[in-house]
């Protein structure tokens, strides 16, 4: 058994019931991507990603945040040592390879932003110096939607942007729900997972996933779909061309971790809820009427699908 069937193997006998939100996390993770994880309190967003990050060796820094967290508690700060006469610079959390930014959208806008550059350009800048920061470096996020109204801060398009994947977390199933009573019962906060993974086999993987091939009739099939994004008569912005890149870069990312070396039209079609909806901006219109989920689903029967046929 290859190592990223382990790695599979092993998340989904840990984390209950959740097989589709696990590969997201991979191919984010892959593919260089951050994640967002939302549901309604208590349903194991943070439990599912301190397993996952438990299963790669790297550094892991989990930040709680708040209304009081600044941007310096997230980025890092620049202070002045008396004993040097030096300024020293500190690097804070976001200095890892996998950082939890829990309950993300409890912090003020103005802490949010912090992390754009890190999300963006694996890299961040304190007092005008810029820190490469660890490679690989994801972000995975969580927040809980009903507490909307509650001193919490909407993330804004351009964060939203920057997640390769929302992945909203149901409720499971009666029978993943009585498994989840007979293992968590006695310790109910322990990771089950092991570590299995290191740097070297993540560097690897992105190296190996950049030889999915990807036909020009799957080119133009997700071009296709993001265009209709734009003219759907619902929705008052479309989907960006960052997004139709990285719809691009998760169909290979989820072709890859499926031992396939080519993209199908079925792999753009699985991605396209989990990368799309958060970044869809619905019109006033729409936001009565439809969900972005209903939207998408649309839009993709709208789209010709083409012909399978892309491993040449």
């Amino acid at each position: 058994m290859s190592k990223l069937n382990l790695l599979r193997k092993n998340l989904n006998e840990s984390i209950v019931g959740r097989e589709k939100e696990i590969d997201f996390m991979l191919i984010a993770l892959i593919q260089g991507g951050h994640v967002l994880l939302e549901s309604v309190p208590g349903s194991g967003k943070t439990m599912m990603a301190k397993s996952f990050a438990h299963a790669f060796k790297g550094n892991f820094k989990r930040l709680q945040f708040t209304p009081d967290v600044l941007p310096s508690d997230v980025t890092g700060i620049s202070y002045f040592d008396p004993k040097t006469q030096e300024f020293v610079l500190r690097t804070g959390p976001v200095a890892t390879n996998i950082l939890l930014a829990d309950e993300i959208n409890r912090a003020t806008p103005r802490t949010q932003s912090s992390l754009l550059e890190a999300m963006e350009e694996k890299q961040v800048t304190i007092d005008g110096e810029t820190i490469v920061l660890p490679n690989p470096f994801m972000v995975i996020a969580t927040q809980n939607p009903v507490e909307s109204q509650q001193g919490t801060f909407s993330l804004p398009a351009a964060q939203l942007d920057r997640f390769l994947f929302r992945i909203e977390i149901s409720y499971p199933s009666f029978e993943e729900e009585r498994r989840i009573l007979r293992e968590f019962s006695q310790n109910p906060g322990e990771v089950k997972t092991s570590s299995i993974i290191d740097i070297e086999d993540v560097q690897q993987w992105r190296r190996e996933v950049r030889n999915v091939t990807v036909h020009e009739d799957i080119e133009t099939y997700i071009l296709q779909i993001i265009q209709a994004t734009r003219q759907h008569a619902h929705v008052e912005l479309g989907l960006s061309s960052r997004a139709s890149l990285a719809l691009l870069h998760a169909a290979q990312g989820y072709a890859f971790i499926n031992g396939r070396t080519y993209v199908t039209p079925d792999d753009v079609k699985k991605m396209v809820p989990p990368l799309a909806t958060h970044r869809l901006i619905l019109s006033a219109e729409g936001l009565l009427v439809r969900e972005p989920a209903q939207i998408l689903h649309d839009i993709i029967d709208s789209v010709q699908t083409p012909v399978e046929a892309m491993a040449r």
